[in-house]
């Protein structure tokens, strides 16, 4: 699978665990929700303290965020 594509995949699968909305994700992590969701369909990969930002968020690493990407 395309990375961009297993992130927006593991993204969604740790947000929605741990139910939060893509708006709600982004109140977390002072971000814009419409950002998460761009994330999420594979349209933007995120910066390194993005990416750092939602693993703190979701209580995860961020290597669960990059989980299977090759």
């Amino acid at each position: 699978m395309e990375p961009t594509a297993q992130f927006a995949r593991n993204l969604r699968r740790l947000r929605e665990a741990r139910g939060f909305t893509q708006d709600g994700l982004g109140r977390a992590v002072m971000m814009d929700g419409a950002e998460i969701s761009r994330y999420e369909r594979g349209e933007r990969d995120p910066q390194l303290r993005n990416l750092v930002r939602l693993a703190r968020g979701l209580g995860v690493t961020v290597a669960e965020l990059v989980a299977d990407i090759e």
